[in-house]
């Protein structure tokens, strides 16, 4: 039997370093517990139009679509911000998801107790938060037709389209019911029915498969400018979101700084299932490329560790290492060992990118 394939795609700035880390998980699960994967490493963003004019290879996408799951790090950064929209390295991400048919974004934002301090809000608010938002990732604005720039009565007008179809909000919603079965049973769906036609679709369309199928799931609606305030107000009264493409990238990045930092998150991109049952999949961290420390062995790599912890649990069925990964950073964090990105006046240890890393697998270590 065949060890299960990973594409690792580190992209552009502090992509290198954090993905550098993640290697040595990897390798470390392979020598100390049995658990090999077949890896293979490629260019996306940036560093994939340095090389081939173009933010994604086709070579590239049809290696992601044969792999079980795809691993990625960070695209972008300001050498790239002249280039035409076609062109630009965010445009390899957005094709990958589109091509896979990644249609399920899930972006848990948890808060370590060790870094509840590091919240903008107070710690009893977030302290012990974990939450998951289900976000539609294919369709919606960001993929709607028509679109662009045109003129119009001698000026000019931006256009983006919000669309969905029964079939494509059905399918994201059926995947946020099922999360929330194997957590806290309840699902607030969010949109903006009372202004948008498409928010009274989606609206009607989850509605239809929560009486359907999953009517012992807790589910509720609520306008998504009110999801908004409510995750700054009290974010621990929700378990999972399940909301559309723009409200989706934009309450996940709200619940994202409830914790403290975007370093520490990680996220999951799932598709329909393939031939051996599993689904289609690309994992990465919430962060940015953050080109201003590219280079300078300071970046957290605790969200892209985490991405492959994520990886663990549902492309692999792995779910007892992926516990023990998640572990693992959780009692770094607790020891106070940080990266200079997460220091601040508590006592802690500011260690580089590759200590930290170390740091996480002599935890393992300790655990076997």
């Amino acid at each position: 039997m065949s060890n299960p394939s990973l594409l690792i795609l580190p992209g552009d700035g502090i992509g290198q370093e954090v993905m550098a880390e993640v290697k040595k998980i990897i390798d470390w699960f392979g020598d100390k517990q049995d658990l090999k994967f077949d890896v293979s490493e490629d260019l996306v963003g940036g560093a994939a139009y340095d090389a081939h004019g173009t933010p994604l290879h086709d070579d590239t996408m049809a290696k992601a679509q044969e792999v079980d799951a795809v691993l990625l790090g960070a695209v972008g950064g300001p050498k790239y911000d002249d280039l035409d929209f076609s062109v630009k390295p965010e445009r390899g991400l957005l094709r990958l998801r589109k091509e896979m048919d990644l249609f399920a974004n899930l972006r848990p934002a948890q808060c370590f107790d060790a870094l509840a301090d590091f919240s903008s809000l107070k710690k009893d608010i977030v302290s012990g938060l974990d939450i998951m938002i289900v976000r539609e990732l294919t369709s919606g604005s960001y993929f709607g037709e028509p679109r662009g720039i045109f003129t119009e009565n001698n000026e000019r007008v931006g256009i983006n389209t919000q669309r969905y179809t029964e079939s494509e909000i059905e399918r994201v919603a059926r995947s946020a019911f099922e999360l929330a079965k194997r957590r806290g049973n309840k699902v607030c769906s969010m949109e903006k029915a009372n202004v948008m036609e498409s928010g009274i679709l989606w609206r009607d369309v989850v509605t239809e498969v929560h009486q359907a199928d999953y009517a012992d799931v807790e589910l509720s609606h609520m306008y998504a400018d009110n999801g908004a305030m409510q995750l700054v107000r009290a974010p621990k009264q929700f378990d999972v979101i399940l909301t559309d493409n723009l409200f989706g990238d934009l309450l996940s990045d709200c619940a994202a700084m409830l914790t403290g930092s975007l370093g520490m998150l990680p996220s999951a991109s799932l598709g329909a299932p393939m031939e051996n049952g599993r689904p289609k999949a690309m994992y990465e961290p919430v962060h940015g490329s953050a080109p201003d420390i590219m280079g300078q062995n300071k970046a957290n790599p605790s969200a892209c560790i985490l991405s492959f912890a994520m990886a663990l649990r549902y492309s692999f069925d792995q779910g007892d290492a992926a516990t023990m990964l998640e572990k693992a950073v959780e009692s770094v964090l607790a020891k106070g060992i940080r990266t200079a990105d997460l220091m601040q006046a508590d006592g802690g240890k500011a260690v580089s990118t590759s200590e930290m890393g170390d740091a996480i697998i002599n935890e393992l270590n300790a655990n076997v």
